[in-house]
Parts: C-alpha cells; structure tokens; sequence
C-alpha cells in the first residue's frame, strides 16, 4: 500500500481479472464491503457506460473494480481497509451528496476530488515494484477514449525512499526543486531497500497485503479525524425490494466475510500512540534502566530492550541508533530533500506547530522541506527545544557508486546517515538562525567552598564567534561575584554538575535568567569532566598544533594558565564536553579565543554589580524587561553587530583610570569636530556582514559561497575605508592608535581576488576556480564537458537519422537528457528505442547508448561534487590560515564603531551637554558636581526640570533627601547614577558642567519588592542590598538608598535607617543619597558635617488636597510625605481619607518618633551614633580600630562635636 503524506487513501488501478465481468459480481456477498454506491450499481447497471478512474498520486494501494457503469458510479465507495467512521450514518441521498461533493474539500492546500470524465487526470511517473503492474495498467481500459498509453520510468531521488506529497507543500518547494513528483512511499515496505526485479508474478500477487482478498472500490481521500464504518452503509436500510431474503443470504455473506477476512489490517501508524507499536515505550527507562521518578534518571536517554532491535527494519534501526541517545531532542531526519520527524517528535511538530501527520512504515510522522529546515529549527528552538540535525552522508547515486567499488563488503540496504549537529538556544552558530546581534553564551558553572566562602570556576562561550571566557573567583557569602557575572552575561544556556550546585547560586541563576533558559545536569566525573581527564580530552583530541613536541605548548595561554586552576579547568571540561556532544567542539576550540573574564574589575573599571545593572534599568528596563528607555539603547548608534557587542562590554565595565578616560573623550571630541571619519566609515561600513561570526564559520569549514564572497567583500570595504582614514588618524590619540594598529589586508587580500569566479558564487553558490588554479577541478570538470559533447553528437545523429531539427533533450524531473521527438515526426523509430513519457505532441524515448552515457554523466556530476566539496574545504583552510589577522582587523572596527556610537550618542542628548572634567589627584577628597543635570533616558522635547548635583568636595559626602510621594526623588537617585556612568564610558554628559573624581563602584538599593523565589521577604531583600554597601563601599564609591527600613514596622525602619546612615556618612566615607520618609532623620543628623538634608519641592493647596509636584532639589526638609493627598489624587473615598489623617494627626503628636523630634531641639541631646562611636573611640585603641575607627572617622566625629 502506498501512502501519500495527507495520510489519506487513494486508490491505485490494477488490471481487471479477466473471471469478473459483471457489476453484479462486484456485489457478491464474497465482497468485504459493501457501500451506499454498491448499492445503488444493482439498479442502474442496464444504463451504464463503461469510464476507467483516474490514475492518482496515490496513498494507499487496493484492488480496482472494473468500470462502474453509471454516474452514480463515479462516487467510489470506501474500502474495507478504512477505519470506522464517528458519523452517524445518513441516507442515500445524503451519502452520495457527500460522497461527490467532497470534490470541494480541502484540507492543508490539497484539493481532493472525485473521479469524474471530465475530471484532470494526475499521472504519476514512480516506478512500482512490480514489473506485472509496469506491464498492464497502462492497457487501454474498454470504453476510455481518453486514455493514453504512458510507461513509467525508474526515477533516482538522492532519497532512498519515494512518498507521495500534498500539493501545498510542492508549491512551497518549486523554486528550489521542481522534482517532487517521485516522492512516494510504500508503507509495507522498507522504503531504503532497493526495488527487486525478479520474475513477474501472477496477478494475484500483485500486492501484498491483498494478494487474497477480492478487488474493492477505490477509496476517496478522508481526513484523518473522520472513520469509515467497517460494515458497508447499504447493510443499514431495512427495506429492500430487489434484495433475496435475510436469513440465508444474510448468513452466507457473514460466513464469507470470515472466510475472506484473513488477519485483521495493522492500524495506520499515525492512529495509534507509539507506545502501543513499541511496548517498551509506554515505561520510560533511560539507558541505565532508571525510571524518570528516580534521582539518576537521564532524561536525554532511552532504553530500547534488545529484543526489540531484531524486530526493526534496518531504516528503524538507524533512526532508533540515533534516537535513544537523544530522547529529549526533536530529530530532524533528512531523507531526500526533506527533513521528517518521528513518533514522539512528529507529535510535538504536529501539536505545536499543525505539520500534518502521516505514516513512516511502522511510525508515525511529520516532514518539513529542506529548503525551510532553519524556520521550523527557529521555531522548535523557540519553545525551548533541542534540535537535532542527522544528515545524509551520500546520494543514492552514491551510494550504488560505493556499492560497486567496495565489492567485498556486504551490501547496505539503506543510505547512510549521521548525526551532523545538536542545536540548541544557547549554541546557535550559523547566521541564518541567530536572531540578535547580541552574544548568546553557554557556561558550565563549577562551585565549591574554601574557609567557608563559595568559590566558582566558570566556562563560557559565544558559540556563534567561537569566543571563549574563563572565570575563577572566591566569592563572598552573598555570592556578589556570581550575580554580577550572571546579570552580565545573561547565559542562555547553561551546564550544572549535578548535585553539586547549592541552592542559594541555583537561586540566584533562575533569578537572572531568561524563562527560555536551557538547564542542563551532568554527571560528575563521567560528563562534568574532572580536571585530570579534561587535560586528557583536550591532549587527545589534538585540538592543536599537534607537531609540538609537549602539546600544552600549543594551548592558548588563557587556557595554560587555566589547568593549574581546578574549578575553572573542570568547568571547562564540561563544556568540552558538551560541545563534543553538539557534534561543534573541534571547530570552536581550534580557533584557539581563549582569554580571561573577570566580572568586577576592581583595578581597571567601574564596578556595576548585577544589583545595580537591574536597578538602573542599564540594559532591561523594569516595566517589561526590553530595551526601551535603557541607557544602552541610547548609547547604541554602532552600524557593525561586532561594534555592538563591544559596546556593550563597554557599558558593562565603564573606565576608573582618569587618564584612559579623558584619551576616549579626546577621541570623540575629535570625531565630533571633524566629521569626515564618521561620515566616511559609516557610509563606507554600513552594510558590513557579522563578520566576526562568519571567519568562525570559515574556520569551521560551514560557510555558503554566498557567505564567503561577503567576507572577502567586507574586508576589502574595510581595507578601502581604512587607507581613506590613515591619513586622519597620524597621531597619539586613541583614533591614531587604532588606525596604525589595523593590519595590513591588501596583501593578505591579494591572493582572493582571482581566485574563483564570484559572480557565479554569489549566484549559483559554486566554488569555479580559474583555470590552472585546481588540477583535481578542471579534470573533473573536463569529463562532464566530455560527455555533453558526446551527448550532443548523439543529438545531431538522431536529428539526422528522423529528419528533423525539432527533436531534442528534455528533462523530466530528474530524468535527464530525455530525447523528445515530435509526434509529427514520420521517420520510424528504431526497435531498440523505448518510450518513457508522452504529451499530447511528443513521445521521449531513452535508447541504450543515450542511457549509458546519462548514468556516466550522472557519475561524473556526483563525482564533481565530491571534487567542488574538498575544493571548498581548502579555500576555508587557505583563508583560516590568516584568522588572527582577520580577527584583529574586526576588533579594530569594532572600537571605532564604538567610538563613532559615543560621538553620535553625545551630539544626541541634546543642549546643554559637556564633557565632564576629570581630578586625576589620587589624593584628593571625592566630589560629584553637576550643575543643570537632565536625565539622558528621557526625550529632551520633554518638558524635564534640571538640577544640580553636589556630593563631596566642599560640601556634605551624603544628600538626605526627603520629599513627597512621587516627587521625583527616585528620579534625581538614578539620574546621579546614569550620568556618573556616562562620564566614565566616555560620552557627553546632560548638563551644563561636569567635575567629578572617578567612581570605582555604584552601589543601589532601590524599591521595594520581595524575592518570593529565594525566600526573600521585602525587609530581608532590603538588608541583603544594604549589607553589600557596608561590606564593599569605599570612600570613591556612589551609594544610593532608596527608603531604608519600610519594609518592617516604623520603629525598626527608622532604627535601621539611622544606623546605616550615620555608618555611611561617618566610617565609609562614601558619596550617595539617602532618600527616605523618616523625617525624624533630619533632625537626628542636623548637625552631622557630612550629611546635607534637600528636599523635592512642591506646592500644596490643602483645601481641595491637591499637591503640585515642582521637581526641584532644594536645601530642607520636606514638611511631610503629603500621602492623603495623593491618596485623594488617586481616588480614594474622602471618607477614608478623613479617617486616616485623624490617625496619622494622633500617632504624630503621641508617638516616641515626634518625641525624639522635640528632644533634638534641646542643646543638651546628643545623637545615639555619636554617642556610640565616642563610646568605642574611648576604650582600647585596638579594640576600637578592629570595630572601624579610622582617622577619617575621628576627623568627622569632631567636626561633628565641634559643630554641637
């Protein structure tokens, strides 16, 4: 039975036994089935004219009536085959009124119809497997006047099966193979095994599965939700005048439907779970017998019993080979130009994604073209799926090649195939299916614990560059490191040894990830490489130069340095590891990017720690996670996709070196005042391909000619654009260092630019050397030119021969050189010659000399292809042999695109903008001073009110800052923030004047939210922040508070507040605000030499409880929080509103906080924190410097004195 990809039935013509002449034989009770239509043929039959079904693109093989013999015959009734139907049965009318106007029905661009004389006949040109059919069903049928004598050919797909495909689909795939029309399968059959041409059988064994069972109707395509009833419909009326009585003929048909029945038909596949077809499904064990509820349990693995591989056809045995080592990856299965899915696979493709299901022998399936394999990838990989690509290694014309040459070996029935790759979200390499310029990172995280204290080593790797980081840090018990490394990079996927991660970084990791995250739990030792077998792994692989004498002296030096590192060097094993598993480990680590990653740069850069990196909304904002209203969206004009992944390490690690700083901004100062660089590189290097991620797919040997013809193009852009600047760029400045340091390309580029034609690679995507270039290609490319000429003689001698120029070669799918001749033509046709097709106007013929000479030019085509396939590898090893210098040259674009995006960004943020001045004096007191500072995120059309910022210097190091709700304070906080990271980038700042020391960390509590996740209460969340600041803050540190202590009562809020703030003004030293509705701190620290109390201006009408928010940073306090006027801006019942201000009046005035308040005013109370730190300042010296008495915090303690 052949089964189209619908999965729907239809019927193929089989020649007529000679013993059945009437319709009333059709109707015996002998037949298994009867239908509606049967019953209405016994009526009519005296009236009926002879008509042969069309001939189908068919998906199921039964036995064909002969003609029926009325109109109403052309309904054809369903076979006993069908499954039962779920309708309730209708009447005839009905019947038949469904039957034929199912014509109308389509379902997935299919269009079924009727058999009817005015009906198109589809003619299908496969080849049966038998050579009785070859020989009969293409007779002329009695009373067909249309039909036309037609043989089929042998047609050789690259698949070694054939199935019939919906018409839908091969609309889709005309433009890239217009031979489709050989895809059917037989579903009874092992579709990899060769047709067998044996002796011809007799009629009655024409088909298998129905040698012995009488013809039926032919089926109508049904879809699958609708079943067929198993007893014929006719069976159902209870009157029937031309019937013979009940009993005995009744009987007669029951006893000759049980003798005639045989075995009951196996259900389709695509009807029945796997699980029923293959019994060790329906308990799922992976490959070391444990169950999923058990703690080992490997869920990429599946234990198929050893009983069960004797009972596979060899195309199961290879796919299941595949398969149970991947259970938990979607299996991509190319067979010919699709890429097909099966059972559990097909299932998901069917229920996510509506791929029509169908048959495979005994499983189910979905196929997908090859020409779409990356969107349907991209799509599965979008719901968080791993995908596997397992690829042909051969053609069938290969394979029978391999087959020949290699006659001692036994003869493999099915072409071989091969896991190619494993896709997954955090792993994507090729640039068809990666979706953002941004990098996409996979790290294996190794944790352990040293004195108490959690350490990490990590790996990591942007697979897509072929980039690769390695980390190893002593962390603090907050794990600060680690958050700040996971906010930062965002890994998309990520390799855990498991049981052996704790819960507080497992808590930090689902907290900072993405939701389409990838988690992966390998085991210790076996997959989660210790350091002694990564060491062995990377030696043995020979991942480097291999002709040195000790093999580490060929490692990257990141990558020496690493193996004396335990953690690191294990994580880096697993992710070897991994890699190797993905089928992409040699082709990244062979390009040798080794180098450290350090996620706080303490020495060299500003440190934004992952807390910070959220608060400020530096790369998501807080309201839906994207990148709307962020400061690097803003700061993001870079035209190349490496320029922005650079940028964005950039804004990761602003500068700390004053010197390194005021050398960028000199950078930009001059690109801004001449234009003549900015305007050439980005006319020049707009359009400019990722090259960085396509010398990584060079590298690997996976590059389309197309690709490869866009990175020679983009160099020798990038050559032109870079000897137009030299000529600027002559100096000591940053600009000047890039520009001289870029290599020289034009002799490395010289050898390309002849070295293959590029119009035909860009076109055709072939590799054509220039003559001379390769020996191997031009004798190859000899042969085929060769035979065409030999092929072209045999034209001429056939022209000569009939007498006429109109004969010539056509091809028919992939039946090629078919010699057509018209049929007008009178010259006689020679024996020999035989016909393979025919139109209305011309007959094709093959003949055995033409046929000899199409299967070597076959040949030689195939071999040609081996010949173009390893030209092209040494094409990307001669171009991989320069990848350091192609690589410098992209980093060197990638920071003057980094450059050039500061300088548009600066021109951008509008008037008034300066450069921020610089205190190099190491020695000097911080300071932080701003004056008409705007918020950069915000559009400048706006409407927004400047202010001015001064921290340090000569004035208090901490702003208390008090103010109405949504007054601004949280706005003034982040936008001291925002600029401060701004001015350390190197871009222009929102204000009128700048002056600042460098920050070297900005440290944030900000709102109030609670981590349900790690257990966090809101109060719990705030001192975790609060803490870091104590233990991390120095005196050129930025410290921003945000409401201390209103996530518990107000007397324990206000305690904590003032504890810390006075801790912070007084033994750190840092600068920072303090914002905060605990207006008794004001008085607490009146006098406090480095606390300044400001407030957010507004303007107040009590009577009709309306607050004017002015948005201005004044010196004060603010005279209360003003929460029952907003509340009334709001909505909120007066009633309520009136109720609680009586309660807020009585709490005030009776409360120990407007005690506290009333005592500050008295001459003779001195704060509790001076107190406290006179206290430990008196005992023993050594006692008082371990608690942090410092000479910084005696010079403040007294001023603080002084000032009382």
């Amino acid at each position: 039975m052949a089964r189209g990809i619908e999965g729907n039935e239809m019927s193929t013509p089989r020649p007529v036994p000679k013993s059945r002449t009437g319709s009333s034989q059709s109707a015996k009770p002998g037949s298994k089935q009867q239908s509606i239509a049967g019953f209405f043929q016994k009526r009519n039959e005296s009236t009926a004219s002879s008509v042969t079904p069309a001939k189908r693109n068919s998906a199921a093989s039964v036995n064909v009536l002969k003609a029926p013999r009325s109109s109403a015959d052309l309904t054809p009734a369903p076979s006993s085959n069908a499954p039962a139907s779920s309708s309730p049965p209708a009447g005839p009318g009905a019947s038949q009124q469904s039957s034929t106007g199912r014509s109308g029905n389509k379902e997935n661009g299919t269009l079924y119809s009727s058999p009817s004389r005015k009906a198109k006949k589809q003619v299908n040109y496969a080849e049966s497997d038998n050579d009785e059919d070859e020989d009969e069903v293409f007779k002329p049928l009695s009373g067909n006047s249309r039909a036309s004598k037609r043989r089929r050919i042998s047609v050789k797909d690259d698949s070694d099966d054939e199935y019939g495909f919906d018409a839908a689909t091969q609309a889709a795939m005309e433009d890239n193979d217009a031979d489709l029309d050989d895809f059917v399968a037989d579903d009874d059959e092992e579709e990899d095994d060769k047709p067998k041409k044996g002796k011809k059988k007799s009629p009655a064994s024409t088909s298998r599965k129905s040698s012995d069972k009488p013809p039926s109707p032919p089926t109508m395509p049904v879809e699958e939700s609708e079943e067929i009833p198993t007893t014929s419909t006719a069976q159902q009326w209870t009157y029937d005048p031309d019937a013979p009585p009940a009993t005995e003929p009744r009987k007669a048909r029951e006893s000759h439907r049980k003798q005639s029945s045989g075995p009951p038909k196996k259900q389709k596949a695509h009807v029945t779970a796997p699980s029923e077809r293959y019994p060790w499904l329906a308990t799922i064990l992976d490959a070391d017998r444990n169950p999923p509820d058990h703690p080992d349990y490997d869920p990429r693995t599946l234990y198929v019993p050893p009983l069960a591989w004797k009972g596979f056809s060899p195309f199961e045995k290879q796919y299941w080979e595949i398969k149970c080592k991947l259970w938990n990856t979607i299996v991509f299965f190319k067979k010919g130009k699709f890429f097909e899915l099966y059972e559990d696979d097909a299932t998901v493709g069917h229920q996510l994604f509506d791929l029509k299901l169908t048959d495979r022998v005994n499983m189910r399936m979905v196929g997908v073209p090859e020409a779409s394999l990356d969107h349907w990838a991209n799509q599965f990989v979008a719901k968080g799926f791993k995908i596997a690509r397992v690829d042909q290694m051969e053609s069938a014309l290969g394979k029978d090649m391999r087959e020949r040459t290699d006659k001692n070996k036994k003869e493999e029935k099915i072409i071989r195939r091969e896991l190619a790759s494993v896709l997954t979200s955090g792993t994507l390499v090729d640039g068809g299916m990666l979706q953002d310029d941004m990098a996409t990172y996979c790290a294996a995280i190794k944790e352990s614990e040293k004195d108490g204290m959690p350490c990490f080593g990590i790996a990591f790797v942007d697979t897509a560059t072929a980039q690769f980081h390695l980390v190893d840090f002593v962390d603090d018990v907050d794990m600060t490191r680690f958050e700040t490394f996971v906010a930062q990079t965002r890994p998309g996927e990520l390799l855990l040894e498991k049981g052996c991660i704790s819960a507080k970084a497992l808590r930090i990791l689902k907290n900072n990830t993405a939701l389409t995250t990838i988690w992966n739990y390998l085991k210790p030792d076996k997959e989660f490489l210790t350091p002694e077998k990564t060491r062995m792994k990377i030696d043995g692989e020979g991942y480097f130069d291999k002709s040195v004498e000790d093999s580490m002296d060929a490692w990257p030096s990141a990558l020496r340095e690493a193996k004396d590192r335990d953690l690191a060097f294990s994580a880096m094993g697993a992710l070897v590891w991994y890699l190797s598993m993905l089928k992409i480990e040699r082709e990244l680590i062979t390009a040798g990017n080794f180098a450290w990653y350090d996620p706080i740069r303490k020495a060299s850069s500003l440190v934004l720690d992952g807390q910070s990196l959220i608060n400020l909304e530096i790369f998501a904002n807080t309201f839906d996670g994207s990148t709307d209203g962020t400061l690097f969206s803003m700061l993001n004009r870079c035209i190349t996709p490496f320029g922005k992944r650079t940028l964005r390490q950039w804004v990761c690690h602003p500068l700390a070196d004053a010197r390194k700083i005021n050398q960028r901004f000199d950078a930009v100062d001059a690109l801004n005042a001449d234009s003549t660089v900015m305007d050439r590189f980005t006319a020049s290097l707009s359009r400019l391909p990722d090259l960085e991620r396509l010398i990584s797919r060079v590298h690997a040997g996976r590059c389309k000619p197309q690709d490869f013809v866009k990175v020679l193009e983009g160099f020798e852009q990038i050559e032109y654009t870079m000897s137009m600047l030299s000529s600027f760029g002559q100096g000591e400045g940053v600009l000047g260092q890039l520009i001289a340091a870029m290599p020289d390309l034009a002799g490395t580029l010289q050898h390309w630019k002849d070295a293959f034609d590029r119009t035909t690679a860009k076109d055709e995507g072939l590799f054509i050397p220039q003559p001379g270039v390769e020996e191997e290609f031009d004798e190859s490319q000899e042969r085929i030119d060769d035979i065409e000429k030999a092929l072209q003689k045999l034209l001429n001698k056939a022209r000569k021969d009939l007498g006429s120029s109109a004969i010539k070669f056509t091809d028919n799918g992939k039946e090629i050189y078919q010699l057509e001749v018209p049929i007008k033509v009178k010259g006689a046709i020679p024996k020999s010659w035989k016909q393979v097709s025919a139109t209305k106007v011309v007959k094709r013929w093959y003949f055995p000399e033409l046929e000899g000479l199409v299967q070597d030019l076959k040949e030689a085509q195939e071999t040609h292809g081996q010949v173009v396939k390893a030209m092209s590898g040494r094409f990307f090893a001669r171009f991989d042999h320069d990848y350091k210098t192609w690589l410098a040259a992209v980093k060197i674009v990638a920071q003057l695109d980094c450059l050039i995006s500061l300088a548009k960004a600066s021109t951008a943020i509008g008037a008034p903008a300066c450069r921020p001045q610089f205190i190099e004096d190491e020695q000097a007191r911080s300071i932080l001073e701003f004056s008409e500072l705007r918020h950069p995120c915000i559009e400048t059309t706006t409407n927004f009110i400047p202010n001015d910022i001064s921290l340090g210097g000569d004035e208090a190091s901490i702003t208390l800052l008090t103010g109405a709700n949504a007054a601004g304070k949280s706005t003034v906080l982040r936008m001291t923030c925002i600029a401060v990271i701004l001015a350390q980038i190197g871009c222009y700042v929102p204000a009128e004047s700048a002056s600042l020391t460098p920050v070297d960390r900005i440290m944030s509590r900000l709102g109030a939210h609670d981590n349900i996740f790690a257990g966090q209460s809101t109060f719990m969340v705030e001192l975790s922040e609060t803490k870091k600041i104590l233990a991390e803050a120095t005196p050129r540190s930025l410290v921003i508070l945000d409401e201390l202590g209103r996530g518990t009562s107000s007397y324990d809020g206000v305690a904590v507040a003032q504890a810390v703030l006075h801790h912070v003004a007084t033994h750190v030293g840092a600068l920072g605000y303090f914002a905060t509705h605990y207006h008794s701190l004001a008085a607490e620290f009146a006098a406090h030499p480095e606390i300044a109390a400001k407030r957010m201006a507004v303007r107040v009408d009590d009577d009709v409880k309306d607050v004017t928010f002015l948005y201005q940073l004044e010196d004060g306090v603010a005279e209360g929080s003003y929460g029952m006027h907003c509340a009334a801006m709001c909505g909120i019942p007066s009633k309520i509103i009136r109720s609680a201000e009586a309660a807020a009046q009585s709490w005030e005035h009776t409360g120990r906080i407007k005690e506290s308040v009333e005592q500050a005013q008295q001459r003779h109370w001195l704060p509790l924190g001076l107190l406290s730190d006179v206290s430990w300042t008196l005992k023993d010296e050594g006692e008082a410097k371990e608690r942090g008495a410092s000479e910084r915090s005696l010079d403040v303690l007294r001023k603080a004195i002084s000032a009382l």
